[in-house]
């Protein structure tokens, strides 16, 4: 057999030691890193629990919200420090309620809307977590929130409205405290009280008579589904202006609450057709005429 001439045997050599080096190498950089990156891993977890625990002890005292309302809020104070910022006014326009003094049909489109598993968990929805996460992964990009109507809440009261994690942990933390110390009822009428509904417009009272001119009370099914599709825009989709997105958003509301038996047939048809004459736009076809009909059946 022939052999082979020594710059070959020389390189392959050179490559043969090249090869048990690299190897080496990367076992020597596994024994370091491996327990190294375990131990940062373990560190940063401590920290976490320390920070959670710490803040856990700090946070406000809730309890105290059983039996008083709040005079003020974290993002009312905000609002107003951006109002003076920028040389307005701040404007104000609240007042309490109770929960049997709102319109049933209402409240039942602000749980749809909001928070449609309110009275099925415990102040963080983890099955809405993991969707929105599945979301937004298969769109590559942040997508929808998964707040519930409680975490909402702790952040009205208590934080500000950057989108920082720490911030997030907070809430987190608040509305588990909320959770603890409320019952559901008493974390809703306070939600429905305190919630931003326009510029300067707080609580549900204050929003129907802002944009409706008419008591929480007296909401229609429609003026309902109107006030529960603004809230992921309290202050750029208002009646007033007729946003597209704002009536879209109401009707898939009004669609929700015949489908869960919250409304009947009639009344959903009759909404449907009082949101096309709000903006002004043609109903679907023969919407109008079986709205009609339903009435004159139910009257």
């Amino acid at each position: 057999m022939a052999s082979r001439p020594p710059s070959a045997r020389a390189s392959s050599v050179r490559t043969q030691k090249t090869k048990q080096l690299t190897s080496g190498a990367r076992r020597v950089v596994g024994k370091r890193s491996g327990p190294g990156w375990g131990r940062w891993a373990l560190g940063g977890w401590l920290l976490l629990v320390l920070w959670l625990s710490i803040e856990y002890v700090r946070l406000p005292d809730v309890s105290t919200l059983r039996t008083q309302n709040p005079r003020t809020t974290a993002l009312m104070d905000q609002r107003a420090e951006e109002a003076s910022e920028a040389g307005r006014q701040p404007r104000m326009r609240q007042a309490w309620v109770s929960l049997g003094a709102v319109a049933p049909h209402a409240m039942d489109a602000v749980l749809i809307s909001e928070d449609a598993r309110f009275y099925r968990h415990e102040g963080v929805d983890w099955t809405e977590v993991e969707n929105a996460l599945e979301q937004s992964v298969r769109a590559a990009r942040l997508g929808r929130g998964a707040s519930t109507l409680t975490q909402q809440l702790a952040k009205n009261l208590y934080l500000s409205t950057d989108r920082s994690l720490l911030r997030k942990g907070k809430e987190l933390l608040l509305a588990r405290r909320l959770e603890d110390h409320l019952g559901k009822q008493r974390i809703l009428a306070l939600y429905v009280n305190v919630v931003e509904w326009g510029e300067g417009v707080y609580g549900i009272e204050a929003a129907a008579r802002e944009h409706f001119g008419i008591s929480a009370r007296a909401l229609s099914v429609a003026q309902g589904a109107m006030l529960a599709a603004m809230l992921p825009a309290p202050r750029r989709w208002l009646p007033a202006q007729r946003p597209e997105a704002l009536r879209t958003r109401a009707g898939v509301i009004i669609g929700r609450l015949e489908r869960e038996g919250r409304i009947s047939g009639a009344q959903a048809r009759e909404a449907q057709a009082e949101l096309s004459r709000f903006f002004g736009v043609p109903p679907a076809p023969g919407l109008v005429a079986e709205a009609s009909a339903g009435l004159s059946a139910g009257s």
